[in-house]
């Protein structure tokens, strides 16, 4: 994964990196010092993580970040900590705190209100969150003292689980889809228990097939030799563990990756689906990239590249 070629002292390296991301970090701080640790020349992220949040952060480097919107796609799971009893004007540690309000909450109880948050809906991003309104960040405006109007976002939450219920702290493993605020979805379960909530803590524990447990932290890959850092790299088709995967001839491959669209045999046993996006495969075993089924022919299937790894 790692090539010895060096470009202004910067070594291009290809492959995944889970990154048990800390507290305080931006995810761009954080990939800025994943970066510098393994002198690469490219890299971005798979989607934010809030400085307040810790957890699994994955990190694309050369020709993986042509992938990373499969993992900006895809659902995610955290374990979500929350304060029961009182409310902050940002949804979590960062904000001004209410009153106390007593607390009745029992697992009975978590099992009559959380059902209703399962399933399809519209959650309204908060005014802390990163989205834009004119060029401006949320978040800058909501420090300003202002409160602009936000559209409702579709989205949905797969599965909502009780960890742990102490006094009024409440743990939660939950799993929802792209674009879902945890911090919001803490707010609403408190409501609806009648006591109100924050979080104190969350953490990413999976995404796209990867979990918290594969990860590692910056200060373990800082105790490591340079040399051995690249190591730490996952396979850029690690992040279509989602995806199907096709295997085609050498010939085939090398007709996508310039440009023109194969037709194969259909391999599989499920019909081929128009448009839809397959890992590409060669003879070898080696992960050439990303293609759709562009047409069928009688038994052939037509496909068209939508992005390939570079070289041959």
């Amino acid at each position: 994964m790692m090539q010895t070629k060096k470009t202004n002292n910067r070594i291009p390296i290809d492959g995944v990196l889970l990154l048990d991301k800390p507290e305080g970090f931006s995810s761009t701080q954080a990939l800025g010092k994943a970066k510098w640790l393994l002198n690469a020349e490219k890299a971005g992220h798979t989607g934010t993580l809030d400085p307040f949040a810790t957890g699994l952060l994955p990190l694309c480097f050369g020709e993986a970040t042509k992938f990373s919107r499969f993992l900006l796609d895809a659902k995610k799971s955290y374990r979500a900590t929350l304060c029961l009893g009182r409310t902050s004007s940002t949804g979590d540690t960062e904000g001004v705190l209410t009153a106390c309000v007593p607390v009745d909450v029992d697992a009975a109880k978590l099992e009559a209100i959380l059902p209703q948050f399962i399933g399809a809906q519209t959650q309204i991003p908060p005014m802390t969150s990163a989205l834009k309104r004119d060029g401006v960040p949320l978040y800058k405006l909501a420090r300003q003292g202002l409160e602009v109007e936000r559209e409702a976002r579709a989205i949905t939450i797969f599965d909502i689980a009780v960890a742990s219920l102490d006094g009024e702290v409440l743990v939660l493993d939950v799993t929802v889809s792209k674009g879902t605020y945890v911090r919001v979805l803490a707010e609403d379960i408190g409501r609806a228990l009648g006591c109100g909530a924050y979080l104190t803590g969350l953490q990413r524990t999976g995404t796209g097939g990867m979990t918290i447990a594969g990860a590692c932290t910056l200060a373990q890959m800082e105790a490591l030799p340079a040399h051995e850092r690249s190591a730490l790299l996952l396979p850029a088709e690690s992040l279509m563990a989602d995806l199907q995967t096709l295997t085609i001839s050498n010939d085939a491959a090398r007709s996508l990756k310039q440009g023109q669209m194969p037709s194969i045999d259909w391999p599989l046993s499920t019909p081929a689906a128009i448009n839809t996006e397959y890992a590409i495969f060669n003879a070898d075993a080696i992960f050439m990239g990303v293609a759709i089924v562009a047409c069928i022919k009688g038994n052939n299937a037509i496909l068209q590249s939508v992005r390939m790894m570079a070289g041959d």
